[in-house]
């Protein structure tokens, strides 16, 4: 008997690789705030310069969405992405020799600039190489790994720090930056028939047919028909990108000022929520799959999961602020976190679903309201803390955006979908042997052309 070894599936190899970059670059993004104390000291920064710091990536972040997304439709993922991750690469590689504020604030802004069209672009990515089953399991897992490097980044930059200094963490971080870059460039193709390895069966189970890629490159972007199916999404990104900014920027000032915890446990139970979202984001992407799989109705696969996920983050949200034991109240913001971040896979996969060829540039409408989130969240959480002297008002008002986000979830249609918009206008307006098409689609409808071919003119 011949045995026969089972072949990896090419689109899985390109997953593997896009996990690694999701990976580094959110490692890349929030190294700053570990290192930050140490940065502070040795270049006498005050509190309001070390601010511009932090800051300095979010504008150009939110910016790039758009831009990011709509370029990677346009001139194919690879190009872009390559082009975005030596940005950032460089930016990360360069901090290491950063001499003062300014430099700092500059590569700060480069970094957002490069990372803050990598997602879209990533999405855009996924488009010719993930069935629709498992696109829902791709934006999982790849966001999962986000949320890990976000956990791991601590522990692994203040190891560094130890050995060497913060200026060899950001060095040696650049560097893996722009080997994953060399990686890319060696496996990652724009489309299935520009890749040598897949075999013609991988390529029917994506539904790839060849020309599409090509095809997709030369349309122009349908900016109206993108922001009427998009801008609800995008809404939804907002309720959710609001609390997950706030977990991301004051979830250890909440729990060592509100809580108590001294420093030996602030790492552990600042960890906590992170590596409950880390499953979070697997789990919701292959629910969502399975769902679908399972019913066939994609709407259903998608809205359900987006309702579970912010309805149960607000349910474990409400009983934290009223916790009386610390370790309580870690137990559900864990929880809180975990049901959020399931909602994140989906969120990602609507564009796919919803824009197809598109997706880049839905994909970055749709995270420009996570963009928007992180610029207002923090500075609004920050300014109700200092006026209220209490914790619970913006967790409140937090919890409120959760269900305005439930209620609206419940609206989205991925059967409205962009390439139908496109489908319907190109029946109702295109003209074949001068009738218009939608008169071919009706057998009992008979076009004639009047006998009177010009219109009559008054004589004298």
């Amino acid at each position: 008997m011949e045995k026969h070894t089972r072949r990896v599936k090419t689109r899985h190899i390109i997953l593997a690789v896009m996990c690694v970059m999701y990976f580094i670059s959110y490692i890349d993004r929030v190294n700053i705030a570990v290192a930050g104390p140490l940065i502070r000291h040795e270049m006498g920064l005050t509190s309001a310069e070390l601010g511009l710091v932090f800051s300095a990536f979010a504008y150009p972040y939110a910016m790039m969405q758009i831009i990011g997304g709509w370029l990677s439709d346009k001139y194919g993922p690879k190009a872009v992405l390559t082009v975005l991750s030596i940005i950032w690469g460089v930016a990360t590689l360069a901090t290491g020799f950063a001499g003062s504020v300014a430099m700092l604030v500059a590569l700060r802004f480069a970094l957002g600039i490069g990372e803050g069209g990598a997602f879209p672009t990533a999405t855009r990515a996924f488009t010719y190489w993930m069935p629709v089953a498992e696109r829902g399991f791709a934006q999982g897992i790849t966001h999962s790994f986000a949320r890990l490097g976000g956990a791991v980044t601590p522990p692994l930059v203040l190891a560094v720090v130890a050995a060497g200094g913060w200026r060899d963490a950001f060095i040696l971080l650049g560097v893996a930056s722009l080997a994953w870059t060399v990686l890319y460039l060696c496996i990652f193709t724009n489309s299935p028939e520009q890749n040598k390895r897949i075999t013609p069966e991988e390529t029917a189970e994506i539904g790839y047919r060849v020309g599409d890629c090509d095809r997709a490159k030369r349309m122009a972007t349908p900016w109206r028909k993108l922001i009427r199916r998009m801008w609800l999404v995008t809404f939804v990104d907002f309720c959710y990108g609001w609390l997950l900014w706030v977990y991301l920027t004051w979830l250890p000032s909440y729990l060592k000022e509100s809580r108590g915890f001294d420093l030996k446990h602030l790492a552990l139970f600042t960890a906590l929520p992170l590596l409950a979202g880390v499953i979070g984001d697997t789990l919701g992407g292959v629910v969502s799959d399975k769902l679908y799989k399972a019913t066939g109705r994609l709407r259903l696969a998608r809205c359900a999961v987006l309702v579970v996920g912010m309805g149960g983050s607000l349910a474990f949200l409400l009983p934290m602020v009223s916790a009386t034991n610390p370790l309580t109240a870690v137990w559900f913001l864990s929880a809180s976190f975990f049901f959020l971040e399931i909602t994140n896979p989906v969120l990602w996969t609507l564009p796919l679903d919803i824009a197809g060829k598109y997706a880049g540039t839905a994909g970055g409408m749709m995270n420009t309201g996570f963009g928007v989130a992180g610029m207002v969240s923090p500075v609004v959480f920050g300014y109700l803390i200092q006026t209220t002297g209490s914790y619970n008002v913006p967790f409140t008002i937090s919890a409120g955006l959760l269900a305005v986000g439930v209620v609206a979830a419940c609206f989205i249609d991925t059967g409205k979908t962009v390439e139908a918009d496109e489908e319907r206008e190109r029946l109702e307006g295109v003209e074949i042997g001068g009738v218009p098409a939608f008169a071919h689609a009706a057998p009992g409808l008979r076009f004639e052309r009047h006998h009177l071919r010009r219109p009559l003119r008054w004589r004298k």
